[in-house]
């Protein structure tokens, strides 16, 4: 029975080679893309699970109700004596592992030259909690010896040029300054699954870090926190249900935090206001405080899912349009006995071979795209069904569901034709009844929305590229000076090496760059009985120069003057007016209250600089104190000429390399790295630009069909038509305004819909777009125009058709 149902599934797609075909592309494309937005979120929802002892591993974690109308939170970064206590205190704890400065990077040495790689330093104990294959060395003696080094295989070749540098000796900046001490590679382990959310290239013993300044500092001290500490429970433990007893565990270290809190009126629930906690290894990279948020996973999921959905509305139109054609064959069958139910099985059959043939073309069609994608969403994806089992039963499970989800319509509607309608030819159905009217205008609908999204959140990007952030970002240079031993004597010395030099106009300094990854120190004082918040910002007297920030009163930093590098301190507008001022009334007022220490010491305001945007445009501005004094410059600002950059940038390396010998020359333009704060904003809109596109190519797909099949049911009206006289471009517009109705009332239902979503979207802004009725008219009307060409096509092609070979049957 099978086999007669494919012979005659294969002889039906033959028959009709056209609809066959567009179906197939449809789906494959919409296949292509749901398949891969589908492995994102398997992979966002894999991680960590190839662990050996997964289950019994679990991330610590402080976590943080909701005081002083801050949120609740939890902090994965903890003290360092809180692994030995917990192993100490807890006989459920079997292991623990401790990982400091994830995330950090080191200037490293080798023959080569000195480059910056990310490294940290891990517990011996971490091979053991964790299960990373070595391809040499092992677990015991990986981090056994303090200055031994554990490489990653893409970290060998990187510094050696081979995989196997056993025994090789390669030197790290630990400290900072320029003390490289040596370390000695004793393993090398596989590159880390892409589903890991532990990453390193670079592993160091724990005891190295013990063992210095800083670790020698927080040894005993619960207020410093700054590593992750993670812990592997004995088989059974019921420890991460029993809270009970790690709010114990907290109360011992931290005993007088509750007290005090609910002694101030901040907290007066029942349950502790800060406690200790513990995650299971695997969610710890989907939550939302202390890993990933999946959320921009799923709604990538949901748009393939609509596209997807589009696909599968073109194969039930087309379906459904061409079901005239055949009737008879439905009547004929009939006749001879074939029930309903296995007319709707045949039919099945035939989308679900169709959906089969179209899962191996969209997932050729998927790898091929593969490379896009990773570069799009900066992962390391592969269809690799060894770390994603779940491939082997989703594949052919999304290829049924999507078969019997395109077929059941139309199987259910042509199994129920009446044969002596069907033999009579008295069955009409191509692409007017209500229901593919319906789903014609739905596919449009999503197309539109798409539309009209892509081309909001265009202009939101253009007006955060374009927007005036208070300073001149081109043709400026930002020189990473982080770990120089004195980078004050550093920046004279790069500033002198550049004089005179004509591709040069400027050098400032100052502690932090402007962009992705700025982090300024915040300081909170009393000033006259109001608690004042303001963002502190070291700089030196050429930084407002070199950047062109404007002075609207005062004057800049003078180094000739003592005060300037004592008390002298420059404001910005918003600083200004949080502290009740204008611009003139500021110069020469005093900060009281922000140095108790010692009043003398106060800020006087000798400047006011006009405010600008040193954070994405995100965050509103906030108040800004600059001074000359206090902090030492790690990022020189360099303002070049505008033209080819090159020959700045040689002698830039020039100057660096006789400034500061041993530190590589790190560099970005600053107008890079300000556009570094919106990556996940501008991957959003190319996914949306990418699928809206997809949308609309699958709806005019589907629309092209339904249109060639409606031409072809009438093609003797329209042979009638031109032999009375109609013109061309009458039997056109006869033939497109039904379709062109369709789009129209798409557009009035997807233009709100679309209005509300971005509104969401651009709610994260502080400084935005504000959307105009002519945004989803232009996507409106591009719609029209799209749908227009695809209908008009046929209908153009009908209308010139010789009307004698359309009446030559009767």
């Amino acid at each position: 029975m099978i086999q007669n149902y494919l012979t005659i599934a294969f002889r039906s797609l033959w028959k009709n080679k056209g609809i066959s075909v567009i179906n197939i592309v449809g789906l494959s494309v919409g296949l292509a893309c749901f398949a891969l937005f589908l492995l994102d979120v398997i992979n966002e929802y894999s991680f960590d699970r190839f662990h050996a002892k997964a289950n019994r591993l679990y991330a610590v974690y402080e976590a943080i109700g909701e005081i002083s109308g801050q949120p609740a939170q939890k902090m994965s970064h903890l003290p360092m004596p809180l692994g030995p206590a917990l192993k100490a205190d807890l006989p459920d704890v079997e292991r623990f592992a401790r990982l400091q400065g994830a995330g950090e990077t080191f200037l490293v040495r080798t023959q080569n030259g000195v480059v910056e790689e990310q490294a940290c330093f891990a517990d011996p104990a971490f091979f053991e909690l964790f299960s990373f294959p070595f391809l040499y060395g092992n677990a015991a003696a990986a981090l056994a010896a303090a200055n031994n080094v554990v490489l990653t295989e893409k970290m060998a070749q990187k510094l050696f040029g081979e995989s196997n540098p056993m025994g090789k000796t390669l030197e790290i900046n630990v400290a900072g300054g320029t003390h490289f001490e040596p370390f000695t590679v004793s393993s090398v382990v596989q590159d880390l699954p892409s589903n890991s959310s532990l990453q390193f290239g670079i592993l160091m013993p724990f005891e190295k870090f013990a063992n210095s300044e800083r670790g020698r500092a927080a040894a005993t001290n619960w207020g410093q926190l700054s590593m992750q500490t993670f812990v592997e429970l004995r088989p059974g433990s019921g420890l991460p249900k029993n809270q009970a007893r790690m709010d114990q565990f907290f109360l011992k270290y931290y005993p007088d935090v509750e007290k005090s809190l609910r002694t101030a009126g901040l907290w007066n629930k029942p349950e502790p206001p800060v406690t200790f906690a513990l995650l299971p290894i695997q969610s710890l990279h989907h939550d939302p405080n202390l890993g990933v948020n999946p959320s921009l996973s799923l709604i990538l999921l949901a748009i393939g899912g609509i596209i997807l959905l589009i696909a599968c509305i073109n194969f039930t139109t087309l379906s459904i349009g061409r079901s005239a054609g055949r009737a008879r064959e439905i009547g004929v069958r009939k006749i001879v006995g074939a029930s309903r139910g296995q007319l709707s099985r045949q039919y099945l059959v035939e989308a679900i071979l169709l959906s089969c043939v179209s899962m191996a073309l969209g997932i050729a069609l998927a790898a091929v795209l593969l490379p896009v994608f990773n570069n799009l969403s900066d992962k390391q994806l592969s269809f690799d069904f060894k770390q994603f089992p779940e491939l082997f039963w989703l594949v052919p499970g999304l290829a049924l569901v999507v078969g019997v989800l395109a077929g059941s319509y139309p199987a259910f509607v042509l199994s129920g034709f009446s044969p002596l309608e069907t033999l009579k030819s008295k069955l009409k159905i191509g692409g007017e009844n209500w229901f593919t009217k319906s789903l014609v205008t739905f596919q449009f609908v999503l197309s539109v929305g798409f539309m009209a999204c892509t081309f909001i959140m265009l202009w939101q990007m253009n007006f955060l590229r374009s927007k005036d952030l208070g300073f001149d970002r081109e043709n400026v240079v930002v020189v990473n000076a982080s770990g120089t031993s004195d980078p004050t004597k550093t920046l004279a010395r790069f500033r002198q090496s550049l004089a005179n030099r004509p591709e040069v106009a400027g050098v400032g300094g100052a502690e932090f760059s402007l962009g992705a990854g700025t982090i300024a120190g915040n300081t909170r004082f009393e000033y006259q009985g109001k608690t004042t918040d303001i963002f502190e910002h070291f700089i030196d007297s050429e930084y407002l120069r070199v950047l062109k920030l404007a002075l609207v009163s005062g004057r800049n930093f003078d180094p000739n003057r003592a005060q300037d590098t004592v008390t002298s301190v420059i404001l910005n507008e918003t600083a200004v007016r949080h502290l009740g001022w204008t611009n003139e009334t500021a110069l020469g007022q005093v900060l009281t209250g922000y140095n108790v220490a010692d009043p003398k010491l106060n800020p006087v305001v000798v400047g006011v600089v006009r405010d600008y945007h040193f954070r994405s445009l995100h965050e509103k501005v906030y108040p800004m104190l600059f001074m000359s004094h206090g902090r030492l410059p790690q990022q020189f600002f360099v303002r070049i000429a505008p033209g080819d950059p090159q020959q700045a940038l040689s002698q830039m390396q020039a100057a660096w390399a006789n400034a500061e010998p041993i530190l590589p020359f790190r560099y970005i333009f600053l107008d890079e790295n300000l556009q570094k704060s919106y990556i996940a904003e501008s991957r959003m809109s190319t996914t949306i630009a990418w699928a809206g596109g997809i949308a609309v190519f699958l709806a005019c797909l589907g629309l092209f069909g339904l249109a060639a099949l409606s031409t072809l049911n009438r093609t003797k009206e329209i042979g009638i038509r031109k032999v009375l006289g109609a013109t061309v471009a009458g039997i056109t517009g006869l033939l497109t305004k039904d379709f062109l109705k369709l789009v129209v009332v798409a557009i009035v239902i997807a233009s709100p819909i679309a209005y509300y979503f971005m509104q969401q979207w651009l709610a994260d802004f502080a400084y935005r777009i504000d959307m105009q009725w002519w945004m989803f008219a232009l996507a409106g009307a591009a719609a029209v125009v799209i749908a227009f060409l695809t209908v008009g096509f046929q209908s153009v092609k009908a209308a010139l058709a010789n009307p004698v070979e359309s009446l030559r049957s009767e």
